[in-house]
């Protein structure tokens, strides 16, 4: 590729990241939001989480019961502290604890 042709793929994904992401804010203002963006905020994040647990789990082997404990601790601490970053740290940091020195 010469030097205009990286310079304009450059600036076509600009264009297109930039334009993705404000194209939801320019369509769907707060005044004219359909009820179906509002079912979709609150469904899609507790389907991903699904997805992801599902995922997450169905690689253990010898590890399961490290994967459950530290599942565990992720829902209690998301029960009591309702602090997703601490859930999630805490979870990874359970699990990375028992996987490493337990075995």
């Amino acid at each position: 590729m010469s030097t205009i042709e990286r310079l304009a793929t450059i600036a076509l994904v600009i264009l297109g990241t930039q334009l993705t992401r404000h194209l939801s804010f320019w369509i769907f203002s707060k005044n004219n939001e359909p009820s179906w963006v509002k079912y979709l905020g609150k469904a899609l994040c507790p389907a991903i989480f699904g997805f992801l647990l599902v995922y997450s789990l169905k690689g253990y082997g010898s590890t399961a019961w490290q994967a459950a404990a530290a599942l565990g601790v992720t829902a209690l601490l998301h029960i009591f502290k309702r602090q997703m970053l601490l859930s999630i740290a805490g979870g990874t940091l359970c699990y990375m604890l028992l996987v490493n020195l337990i075995g």
